[in-house]
């Protein structure tokens, strides 16, 4: 027999509806007409259930030692409590648009208060300046309709890349085109110069890892010791992900 579903919380802001439903052991945050913007193992929140979020998490695996990330986009904190339980990180910081999402993600997402993560509401193409320099940034800034403008903004998307350390990396949770290729990919190619790296996973979308520089490469053999060490600890592998990526073309 299907488990139920049970509606939790439902709110109303300035972009739509948010609503949180409950199906056995998951939770979902949900936005617009029930489209599904997250997905919460309940008995552990760190749990990755969906491919573009551990596809995402290889791309925090390309960095040997990170200890600084800035996530643009909170959704239900799945991705970020991964990275604060399993990688070396010292400070984190979340920029989340709409209010209630943090709110929702504390109250029936599981979502920590741990002292290294703080989180400011607005809009992150307003807030990005006065980020901290940082080792990684993840964008996965989505609506009920899609990506947000921020996905292809030369300008900002340019300046997430500014504000990486050397070393650092950019990841970007990009929807597919029908040819396969990111959407925008004739801009993003022009914008990095080739020179990054994609990820193709099952939802349709394609994880996009941008180094920091043009002289920075892919530390595949390293990437994939970590990859190994996590799967031991995490119980997740995030091996096949790293054998499907592609360099820009």
């Amino acid at each position: 027999m299907a488990d139920t579903e049970v509606l939790l919380e439902e709110v109303i802001d300035d972009h739509g509806r948010i609503r949180v439903v409950e199906v056995g052991p998951y939770r979902f945050l949900e936005f617009g007409e029930e489209i599904e913007q997250s997905c919460v193992f309940t008995r552990d929140p760190a749990w990755l259930e969906y491919d573009y979020n551990r596809a995402m998490l290889l791309g925090a695996l390309c960095h040997a030692q990170p200890r600084r990330a800035l996530f643009l986009g909170l959704g239900a904190g799945t991705l970020t409590q991964a990275c604060l339980k399993w990688l070396p990180l010292e400070a984190v910081e979340a920029l989340e648009l709409r209010p209630d999402v943090p709110r929702l993600a504390r109250q029936h997402l599981g979502l920590g208060n741990d002292p290294r993560l703080s989180i400011r509401i607005g809009d992150a193409m307003e807030l990005l300046e006065a980020a901290s320099a940082t080792d990684l940034i993840f964008v996965d800034l989505y609506t009920d309709v899609g990506p947000s403008s921020a996905h292809l903004a030369w300008r900002f998307l340019e300046d997430c890349q500014a504000k990486l350390n050397p070393g650092g990396w950019l990841v970007i949770n990009q929807w597919s085109a029908t040819d396969g290729k990111p959407l925008g990919a004739a801009l993003l190619r022009g914008l990095f110069r080739h020179h990054y790296w994609e990820c193709p996973v099952v939802e349709g979308n394609v994880i996009l890892l941008v180094p920091a520089s043009l002289e920075q490469s892919l530390d595949e053999a390293g990437t994939r010791r970590r990859v190994r060490d996590l799967a031991a600890r995490a119980g997740f592998d995030l091996e096949p992900y790293l054998d499907t990526l592609r360099a820009a073309t």
